[in-house]
């Protein structure tokens, strides 16, 4: 994500104050100069940080927070409302006309992925929102820029206009247009051209464009990976069009971030989309204030779970989870939670969605931790349905050909058959514990202790980490 790095600090800084029983002056300033150093190293604008720890120093000092029973949990409350006040508090979606038809034209400097956002957004638009899309390509100058627009075009099932690169854009969108409102779409989406710099060439096309058509939105389309200079773009483009969102692209790239902390305050114009990858589902709408959650480690379970029931199956899921409370659990139902977890994208991606996970998140190793899914997979794809029912009654000769079938090791087959176990005696134990209608700590401890302790090489193994571990022992104290 773009704002990992700045997530680490901001944390680190938070965490130095949210358990002080007292605010002071001195305790407070020490946070502000962490917060200071986290943001301009993120390349947010000066002026935003100025402007931003003024807002904290002061709020902070209010009645509210210096007479309440957790001071430093307030700091950070009010930490986190700023951030949702910088990226806008408000969740800004697109403007579709109540009747009619919607134009949506994309604009942007050429390798922003701007030709790729088009088909991302109308995918969108067409499965979230039940619109019937059409693309107008109106990028003639790029080479294979029409031709990308009708690959992607077939990929998410739109139909796309095209003159092809010898009749000239405006032409093109007015006779595109025209035929989108032949055939009933009810948006349509415009897919200009960019350059390597600004130009007056490139903005007077596209104020032409902008004068025949009248989009009812206009996004830019910026990569998170320029930083500061997403500021710069979007005055630019802002002084030409009028836009009305943003479209960050490359957000899953080792950036900065501070472009788009700073951009909505200056310019004026709200983020409403962010890619997070290559595929054309690595698209999705931006919201303040679960983003202000993930940067600050609180995770954000609301998208967790809207990704999760896009991509699962939830009558499948919800029969999965009634076989594991009745005891049924077997290699076949772990193998469809690996497979889950795959739909659902890169790990560190899902951990950092995940309250209190973002440090196991960077420490995670990507590459290794893919390996060690598809060496599981591949044990249990070598198995016989027999021995996925009963791994525990596997013989060695029976593990040696599922080592020699899944290219593994007898070690690791074995290492397999008993986290599954483990899981299995957890998953039993909860079940058990649920029909007979309570989980009391000391039941909650055996739980734990029978958690499964060897996840696959590249995974942290955050359940026997012992600050976790620690975690609980204060719960159970009731002090925490």
């Amino acid at each position: 994500m773009a704002f990992d790095s700045l997530s680490e600090r901001l944390n680190k800084a938070m965490r130095n104050v949210a358990g002080k029983g007292t605010l002071t002056d001195a305790n407070m300033e020490d946070m502000l100069k962490e917060v200071r150093l986290a943001l301009l190293e993120a390349d947010v604008n000066y002026r935003i940080v100025k402007s931003f720890l003024e807002d904290i120093r002061e709020k902070a000092r209010g009645e509210d927070v210096l007479n309440s029973v957790e001071p430093g949990q307030q700091l950070v409350k009010i930490v986190h409302d700023q951030i949702v006040e910088l990226l806008g508090t408000d969740d800004a979606s697109l403007n579709f006309k109540e009747s009619g038809m919607t134009v949506i034209m994309l604009v942007g400097l050429q390798g922003t992925g701007k030709t790729t956002s088009v088909a991302k957004i109308a995918k969108i638009c067409k499965e979230k929102m039940d619109r019937k899309c059409m693309l107008i390509a109106a990028d003639v100058i790029r080479p294979a820029a029409i031709e990308q627009l009708q690959t992607l075009g077939r990929e998410i099932d739109t139909e796309v206009f095209t003159l092809g690169v010898s009749t000239p854009a405006v032409e093109a969108v007015r006779q595109g247009m025209r035929y989108a409102q032949e055939k009933g779409y009810d948006t349509v989406f415009i897919d200009t051209a960019g350059r390597l710099h600004i130009d007056q060439e490139l903005m007077d096309e596209l104020r032409q464009i902008n004068a025949l058509v009248q989009p009812d939105e206009i996004l830019l389309t910026v990569d998170a990976m320029t930083g500061q200079d997403i500021v710069n773009v979007a005055q630019a483009f802002r002084e030409a069009l009028p836009l009305t969102g943003l479209v960050v692209t490359k957000f899953d790239g080792d950036s900065r971030g501070g472009g788009v902390l700073s951009v909505k305050k200056i310019t004026g114009v709200p983020v409403k989309f962010v890619g997070e990858g290559e595929k054309i589902d690595d698209m999705g709408m931006f919201h303040p204030e679960r983003m202000a959650d993930r940067i600050l480690g609180m995770g954000d379970i609301v998208s967790l779970v809207e990704k999760a029931q896009e991509k699962f199956d939830m009558e499948e899921s919800e029969k999965m989870a009634e076989r594991m409370m009745n005891g049924q659990y077997t290699m076949d139902d772990m193998l469809k939670q690996f497979e889950m977890i795959e739909k659902l994208g890169p790990l560190s991606g899902i951990m950092k969605m995940m309250p209190g996970m973002n440090q196991y998140a960077a420490m995670l190793d990507e590459p290794q931790a893919s390996g060690a899914m598809k060496h599981i997979k591949a044990i249990i794809q070598s198995m016989t349905k027999a021995e996925r029912a009963n791994p525990e009654r596997m013989r060695g000769s029976m593990k040696k050909r599922v080592a020699a079938g899944s290219g593994t090791s007898i070690n690791e087959v074995n290492k397999l058959i008993n986290q599954y176990s483990r899981m299995k005696k957890a998953m039993d134990q909860l079940g058990s514990l649920q029909r007979s209608g309570g989980l009391n700590e000391e039941n909650l401890e055996k739980m734990m202790n029978n958690a499964p302790g060897n996840l696959p090489a590249g995974l942290p193994n955050g359940i026997r980490d012992p600050r976790m571990m620690g975690q609980y022992k204060k719960k159970k104290k009731g002090r925490y």
